[in-house]
């Protein structure tokens, strides 16, 4: 047998030869995708590099996400272009590139989505508020993404889309009957991406709870409290509740009493309240506000102080108030002043009617 009777002999209703000239332009195709693929992305970095616009890093991104196995579907289509094919077997070729095509371009939208929000991640690091907003794009950008790409496919593929869309509506309904409570989580999580009532990071007092947020969810929101163990609240209870939300505190206002004896001689009473705005205002991080002599209470005189620290961490409140304590003491001291304790003087009177008669 010669070469042209072997190139003339046919296979699934084309020759030799035109299956070469397929195999020829998919391999040629492959190829030449492959090398512009590269030779793109490698000039891109080096723009990218250079430059500080988003532009040229999400299109470097997309081409890292450009799947092998796409472009090897891509070239098998393009070489299927050469042949003759069964009209089944052509409409099935079609319907795979139809396929693979979208799921690409979700990709390919997808991975820009991810590369936008990493880079605006970076420029907002330890934002608790641009992290929870950003979450929520994230998971509607996602959802936006690939319900558009399935309705595209659907509609390349000569599916009623109108049709789809009508009874997804009515299934729809019934799906949300029977799933309120996860329905209402889910607009509770729209609710606090949007809203903001808090955000990652926020320490956050819920009724008898409390704890800092870790993580927003889509049904639950997750704090972890003071002792370790991780809280869980679904969304939609979260936004029904009364909430103390410590994350947004500039300063915070701290009151405190003094009392002493009874006994204290009323100008050492007059020099407390300021020497207690001495000992405040020398402390770094704390403004003193007032002090005052209150009250006088059933065991002491007692001296209320107001002051503010301006620091809104509870561990630095803590470490003034020590050593504006500490302070006092030594103030106390030296000044002859005694602190009051809870006391309790008893008189006993005699019966002098009783006296006489003995």
């Amino acid at each position: 047998m010669t070469m042209t009777e072997l190139l003339d002999k046919s296979f699934l209703g084309n020759t030799l030869a035109s299956w070469g000239v397929a195999a020829g332009v998919a391999l040629a195709t492959l190829l030449l995708l492959w090398m512009l693929r590269n030779l793109v992305k490698k000039r891109l970095a080096v723009l990218a590099e250079s430059t500080k616009t988003v532009v040229d890093d999400l299109v470097v991104a997309i081409l890292e996400g450009t799947r092998p196995g796409f472009l090897f579907i891509v070239a098998l289509w393009v070489g299927s272009r050469a042949l003759q094919l069964n009209p089944r077997v052509q409409g099935m070729t079609n319907v795979v590139f139809i396929i693979v095509v979208v799921i690409q371009i979700g990709l390919w939208a997808t991975t820009a989505l991810m590369r936008w929000l990493t880079i605006i991640r970076q420029e907002k690091s330890g934002e608790g508020e641009a992290l929870t907003w950003l979450s929520g794009v994230e998971w509607i950008g996602k959802l936006l993404i690939w319900s558009i790409a399935l309705l595209f496919a659907l509609e390349n593929l000569g599916v009623d889309i109108t049709g789809l869309a009508a009874g997804l509506g009515i299934g729809g309904i019934a799906v949300a009957l029977a799933a309120q409570n996860i329905l209402g989580d889910l607009f509770a999580a729209f609710s606090i991406y949007v809203d903001q009532p808090f955000v990652i990071g926020d320490y956050l007092v819920v009724d008898s709870y409390n704890g800092t947020v870790e993580k927003i969810g889509m049904k639950t929101t997750r704090l972890k409290s003071l002792t370790g163990e991780e809280l869980i609240f679904s969304n939609s209870d979260l936004v029904g509740s009364r909430i103390q939300n410590y994350g947004r505190l500039v300063e915070r206002r701290v009151a405190f009493t003094v009392g002493v004896i009874y006994d204290t001689p009323t100008a050492k009473v007059e020099k407390i309240p300021g020497m207690i705005e001495e000992v405040v205002g020398s402390q770094d991080q704390a403004r003193f506000d007032r002090s005052h002599f209150k009250e006088f209470g059933d065991s002491a005189l007692i001296v209320e102080t107001v002051y503010f620290v301006l620091l809104p961490e509870y561990q630095y409140k803590m470490d003034i108030q020590q050593s504006i304590n500490l302070e006092l003491m030594r103030r106390f001291e030296s000044e002859g002043i005694e602190f009051a304790f809870p006391t309790q003087t008893i008189l006993l009177e005699s019966d002098d009617s009783d006296e006489s008669q003995t």
